[in-house]
């Protein structure tokens, strides 16, 4: 194998509708609809033939024999090597790479660094974007191919299956394919579309969107298991709530499509109300909080992103009012995440070692 190393990115996502409705189980009996974005905030992965220098003082272990493996998370300054693929157990430690590099079947030594620009708990899709990043970097290596829908498919697969992993697949999906996706979910089944917008409405919808990171990470396998148990018991809040997401993922998908900013953000905050009826932890004052901050400014709506309780916020502004949006945000606590629309989905591509 030639002396390439194999890089790989893929985008996070923004869910602007209908989060909750893809998880298998509340769309068995009823479709679910998901309306998000890929957006310019990337989960990164470089693959190095053989044993090699990470650059980090972790990686003074002794040495590997030739198909042993290294790994190092730089973003939570994590190191993990085997003497090979083989040895390598779910711990809870930089799992999510481990199962990857068994599902790829990858034979001989190399090492992994792997690198996420969002922050942490972001509710984003993070570990989705990571999945189909590590795995696109993995059957690069390996001389292998896989479309980009089989990508978010076993990704999706690996978090549930092999991790054990709460979750449905709109984030696997738009981290591979990219752009600004209507989503359909029936059971197991996807069905993807990216909307067909002029270039008008995405920059304008980059101009008028501000998303903020609240500094306090959520646990989303917490807040599903709550709501998925609800909703097994038939809690009519949690069902009708759920109804009501699917039906503002369609409207969502229509107001894009009419070119409508302003119905758009009107069912962002509708679409907020709609999770906030799943569950008590989906809000906190906090977050309240910097919804009052926002919305003085000249918000015209927003919802938490994921499966809220924490993480990132978006909202939308008339562009005349986003500057007083985010400095108010700012002054309040939150960070701003700078992003733009990411039109293509997950990439790899090689480059020399050491250039």
């Amino acid at each position: 194998m030639a002396k390439e190393a194999v890089r790989a990115r893929a985008p996070v996502r923004i869910d602007f509708a209908g989060g909750w409705t893809d998880v298998a189980e509340f769309c068995m009996d009823e479709p679910g609809f998901v309306v998000n974005a890929a957006i310019t905030v990337y989960s990164y992965v470089t693959v190095l033939p053989g044993i090699a220098d990470l650059g980090v003082s972790l990686c003074s272990r002794g040495e590997l024999p030739e198909e042993g493996v290294r790994i190092y998370s730089s973003d939570f300054d994590r190191y993990v090597e085997a003497k090979s693929i083989r040895e390598l157990e779910y711990d809870g430690n930089i799992d999510l790479v481990k199962a990857a590099l068994k599902d790829a079947a990858v034979s001989g030594g190399l090492s992994i660094i792997t690198q996420s620009q969002a922050p942490p708990g972001s509710g984003l899709g993070t570990s989705a974007a990571m999945g189909v990043c590590l795995l696109a970097a993995m059957f690069r290596y390996t001389g292998n191919h896989m479309l980009k829908y089989q990508l978010a498919e076993e990704a999706s697969r690996i978090e549930r299956e092999e991790l054990g992993i709460r979750g449905g697949k709109q984030d696997q999906y738009s981290s591979a394919l990219g752009s600004i996706q209507f989503l359909e979910f029936r059971g197991e089944a996807v069905r993807s579309s990216a909307l067909d917008l002029p270039a008008s409405i995405f920059l304008e919808l980059e101009r008028s969107l501000v998303l903020c990171y609240t500094g306090k990470s959520r646990l989303s396998g917490d807040v599903h298991a709550s709501v998925l148990q609800r909703f097994v018991d038939g809690n009519p809040d949690t069902v009708a709530a759920i109804r009501g997401l699917k039906r503002t993922a369609y409207e969502m998908k229509d107001a894009l499509l009419q070119g409508d900013i302003v119905r758009f953000g009107g069912l962002l905050s509708e679409n907020w109300a709609l999770q906030k009826a799943l569950h008590p932890s989906i809000t906190t004052e906090e977050i309240e909080h910097l919804f009052t901050v926002a919305q003085a400014e000249g918000a015209t709506g927003g919802k938490a992103c994921g499966a809220g309780g924490g993480g990132c916020l978006l909202f939308a502004c008339r562009p005349e009012t986003e500057h007083r949006v985010r400095r108010a945000l700012e002054e309040n606590g939150a960070r701003i995440l700078e992003f733009g629309f990411d039109r293509l989905g997950v990439e790899t591509w090689t480059t020399p070692i050491g250039y």
